[in-house]
């Protein structure tokens, strides 16, 4: 039998035509993937690493920790958009789950949104957030009440701490020696109490303090008896400043002299008080004078008027500053018993220094860092004698930290933002002209971002992003650094720093060349501390934006 050909069989026009198979047709998409693909991977793999090698090459970078932590969030959210793009676009997982997935991540983003607020910033620029409905704890204290008994500021003691920085406005206590053996005499807690948001530190005489407070709409001045904690006066001003980055109240220190308290608010008010009774003896606004609202007073001194007033023989003397497009003045002096202004000088913006008084080449003047130039002032007639740049804006780069004066006619300048020091020298040429010789600058040394330097024998102390150093003033050289104590203050007392560390710890450390090394620490505070301390005889002060401490500690003979 033979086989059939198939070939000679008739084809069936009802039968389906045979098909070959086909290799997959990929879209110009590109194949489906369950993982990452070479494009996403490389994205979020370069992010991963910049961010984790910045915050690693921190300590030998210019940068400052706030500038590597907003680039650190840059990146992480760069790398989480790069892998949220990649699954909802080009994954190959299932179409239901990546709708979920994309509905659920926009829906967590916007009630988050909705139910939080950034509360405040770390002078790290770390956030702390907070409900949205929860009101600030300034606007949450009680109103004040006050005793007026008997409150004498104008008698003076040897303790006394009258102005910012204390009795020298140099940060420096060089006459006590305290006892660092915490674990035997810990410092006792004499009082706490709470406090309205401010920045200030307190000023001390005779057994009193002064401070300044943001209470819901107003901004006080505020007299505390040190043995006791009682609010004895208090004056309030309807006012309030409050930014994100800077947080809410006044930031200046008062000053007391002869009986009177100087006090300069955020928003430009400048008050001569009794300090009997907080009875206001004159006033002036300085943002009237220039027609400026505190609104616009912030597009030129962006986080609020900060400078401690400084007296000068009759004269009470602070920065004016202007309008951010427009002429200003550089340093006003008021007669310090009438508010007369008796002279003012410069053309530069108000910074966030406070003018201090300075011998240099025999000549008594007053140091004024200014938004972008540090200028010198005759105190008798505001004439500038002399001038040196040195670069910042007031709402960006800003100059905080204190000019010091150093023998050989020196001037110390330092500040944060990856800027650091410099050493100048300044000599009178010819008995009229100034010659300003620079002796070295440091880009790494002395990057005091809120704080100041602390000078002992030929060495500058000083938290330098956060991180205390020590510097020699020879040639800026860096001796030591150690101990991250964020942006908090420093005060020197003989022979040991007190740093009051940004998170409200207490860490006394020796204050020797050779090495870091800390004495002895305790929790003064919780919360946010950018406020510098107080020591007035035995009692040191502390505070921050929610509280106020007095702590008993032991002086030695």
């Amino acid at each position: 039998m033979s086989e059939s050909n198939p070939a000679s069989k008739p084809s069936d026009p009802s039968a389906s035509p045979t098909v070959a198979p086909s290799p997959s047709v990929q879209t110009s998409r590109g194949p489906r993937r369950l993982l990452p693909g070479p494009w996403a991977a490389s994205i979020m793999g370069i992010c991963i690493l910049l961010a984790v090698g910045l915050q690693y090459m921190l300590p030998y970078l210019t940068l400052s920790r706030a500038d590597v932590n907003v680039a650190t969030l840059l990146f992480g959210l760069t790398a989480f958009l790069t892998l949220l793009i990649w699954f909802l676009r080009y994954s190959g997982y299932s179409v239901g789950l990546r709708y979920a997935i994309g509905w659920a991540t926009l829906t967590i983003v916007l009630a988050l949104a909705a139910l939080l607020r950034i509360d405040h910033v770390s002078g790290d620029l770390v956030p702390t957030f907070a409900w949205r409905w929860r009101a600030k704890a300034d606007r949450m204290i009680e109103a004040p009440t006050a005793t007026v008994g008997e409150v004498d500021l104008a008698s003076t003691t040897e303790h006394d701490f009258p102005q910012f920085l204390g009795p020298n406005r140099d940060g420096l206590l060089p006459d006590k020696t305290l006892d660092t053996d915490w674990q035997s005499r810990p410092p006792r807690l004499v009082w706490r109490t709470d406090v309205g948001a401010a920045w200030s530190g307190f000023s001390a005489v005779n057994g009193y303090a002064v401070t300044m407070e943001q209470r819901g709409n107003d901004e006080l001045v505020t007299c505390y008896e040190i043995a006791t904690g009682q609010l004895k006066w208090f004056h309030a001003v309807a006012t309030r400043h409050q930014t994100l980055m800077g947080g809410v109240g006044p930031r200046s220190t008062p000053t007391i002299f002869e009986g009177k308290v100087y006090a300069l608010g955020a928003t430009g008010i400048l008050c001569c008080l009794d300090g009997a009774t907080g009875q206001v003896v004159w006033r002036d606004e300085i943002l009237q004078r220039f027609g400026l609202t505190p609104q616009q007073d912030l597009n030129g001194i962006a986080w609020g008027r900060s400078a401690s007033p400084l007296i000068v023989d009759r004269l009470v003397v602070v920065p004016w500053g202007g309008p951010a497009q427009g002429e200003k003045v550089s340093l006003a002096a008021y007669d310090k018993d009438t508010g007369e202004v008796i002279w003012t000088a410069g053309q530069y913006q108000a910074s966030y220094s406070s003018p201090t008084l300075a011998t240099l080449s025999g000549v008594r003047q007053i140091l004024s860092v200014n938004q972008d130039f540090v200028t010198s002032h005759d105190p008798a007639t505001g004439t500038i004698l002399w001038e040196a740049a040195w670069p910042g804006n007031s709402s960006s780069n800003a100059s905080v930290s204190q000019p010091v004066p150093l023998p050989g006619d020196r001037v110390l300048l330092s500040k944060g933002y990856g800027i650091g020091s410099k050493l100048l020298r300044v000599s009178q040429v010819d008995g009229s002209g100034w010659s300003v010789e620079q002796l070295w600058a440091s880009s790494r040394a002395l990057q005091t971002k809120f704080t100041n330097v602390v000078i002992r024998d030929q060495y500058a102390y000083a938290l330098s992003d956060g991180i205390l150093q020590c510097v020699d003033l020879a040639d800026g050289r860096r001796v030591w650094r150690g101990g991250r104590y964020g942006q908090g203050q420093v005060l020197g007392i003989g022979d040991t720093l007190l740093v009051q560390a940004e998170t409200g710890e207490i860490v006394c450390v020796a204050a020797r060349p050779d090495r870091h090394e800390e004495l002895a620490v305790f929790p003064a505070l919780e919360g946010k501390t950018w406020n510098n301390p107080c020591l007035y005889d035995r009692y040191l002060l502390v505070r921050n934006a929610e509280h106020a401490a007095c702590y008993e500690v032991t002086i030695r003979d």
